[in-house]
């Protein structure tokens, strides 16, 4: 069942390749994809465990990084190399996280080729997959290299099981080669069981990227403030990580909240970059002042772009309130709890099917949800009328997020029991 796996990879790769390499998100990188390592891109082995961690965003990369410093502790001179699929990824992994990591790759499409060449290039003595990243052959590859294989912040939708047990019947079941399934929820557990792994590797630590969060909120950044032209003591309305569609929208209920409210600022974060210059256009045919925070917002335009990546958390400390994207549409919601961290009120759209488990501790709890534009600009003009209730709110928020962190210490420990004999160590 393996082989007919193999085959098929082979077989649909060729189609997939040349989107693969034109796709905005995935074009660069294509020897690291394929298993090839420059000279010198890989650092040089230590006396420490390599652990391999992988996230095929820039976002689940965020959600590994409270683990590093927990790995660290308990595995003492680890080395911590970053995989990830996507360009924003390499380019987060690269420069935010840079400093508290050991080196970053590609991640190696799964071919039984370019995985085997990456495990015997990386060496890992421990592979970390995130979410559902179940990819069989580099997940064999790891194991017939002699690495333990760990699942984190573990996932299976409920309507995605009975597809799940078809395919793992037809390729044979990769669960079974992990050691460690550390799932978010005791149901996301119990559909690992039922999925065929084994059940004392099953267990269930929580979700690693609420513990990012705990800290608490930063003190206000006047840096930024500055270069994104926002005037100090102005209400600021954040829409982070939106999507196309969900522009149009927030920029007429913006317009709405400015006949009421003409010192409010309008700060956009779009989810990809490269789509900044349609922000703008977008803004400017709403008859908006617009600016770009690459640029300084020079003309001091009340809606800004924030066409950076890494600055989304800080500009969140500037706000008033927040509103997510990605949740106006089928995109599936993207992070609440980020802004929530931070101490402020969160807004959020319909559509969180992929952040379920963040809107059933926030919402009543410092998150609200609305169903359209509509409901969105009315719950806005509350609270703006209303400066206790967005403290109030926003505490809320900070408090919750305290109350759900410790994931990344429980998963460090459990994977301590994968070497019963003492540390793993350099093979």
């Amino acid at each position: 069942m393996r082989l007919l796996y193999i085959l098929a990879t082979y077989l649909l790769f060729p189609l997939l390749f040349p989107a693969l390499c034109l796709h905005r998100k995935t074009r660069h990188g294509l020897w690291q994809r394929l298993g090839f390592y420059a000279r010198g891109s890989l650092p040089p082995r230590g006396d420490g465990p390599v652990v391999w961690l992988h996230g095929a965003s820039a976002g689940d990369l965020l959600a590994l990084s409270p683990m590093f410093g927990p790995l660290r502790a308990r595995f003492p001179g680890c080395q911590l190399i970053l995989s990830t699929m996507t360009d924003s990824g390499y380019a987060m992994a690269t420069g935010r996280l840079a400093k508290d990591i050991d080196g970053v790759v590609y991640a190696p499409y799964d071919l039984w080729g370019a995985t085997r060449r990456a495990v015997k290039a990386l060496r890992p003595d421990v592979l970390v997959l995130e979410y559902t990243e179940v990819w069989p052959n580099l997940i064999r590859a790891a194991k017939r290299g002699g690495a333990r294989v760990v699942m984190t912040n573990g996932r299976f939708s409920p309507a995605n099981v009975e597809r799940y047990r078809w395919l793992f019947r037809l390729i044979g079941n990769p669960l079974k080669d992990f050691d460690l399934m550390l799932m978010r929820h005791e149901d996301e557990a119990q559909r690992a069981r039922s999925l065929g792994a084994r059940p004392d590797w099953v267990r269930v630590t929580g979700n690693t990227k609420f513990d990012s969060l705990a800290s608490g909120p930063a003190a206000e950044d006047n840096v930024l403030r500055e270069v994104l032209g926002l005037p100090v003591g102005a209400r600021v309305l954040i829409a982070g990580s939106t999507h196309e569609g969900e522009e149009d929208v927030l920029l007429g209920v913006y317009r709405r909240l400015l006949a009421r409210w003409p010192d409010l600022r309008l700060v956009i974060a779009p989810r990809y970059v490269d789509r900044a210059p349609r922000v703008v256009a977008l803004a400017r045919e709403a008859g908006l002042g617009v600016g770009l925070r690459s640029q300084g917002n020079p003309e001091r335009g009340q809606v800004v772009v924030l066409d950076t990546i890494g600055e989304l958390s800080r500009a969140y400390r500037l706000a008033t309130v927040v509103f997510v994207g990605g949740s106006f549409t089928k995109r599936g919601g993207q992070n609440i709890l980020e802004p929530a961290g931070q101490g402020k009120p969160v807004l959020f759209g319909p559509h969180m099917d992929n952040f379920k488990d963040s809107v059933a501790v926030l919402a009543g709890h410092g998150g609200i949800q609305v169903e359209d534009a509509e409901a969105l600009h009315a719950r806005l003009a509350e609270l703006l009328e209303a400066p206790g209730r967005i403290e109030e709110l926003g505490a809320q928020a900070l408090e919750t997020v305290g109350r759900i962190s410790g994931a990344s210490e429980r998963n460090a420990e459990a994977m301590t029991t994968l070497f019963p004999h003492g540390r793993a160590g350099p093979r």
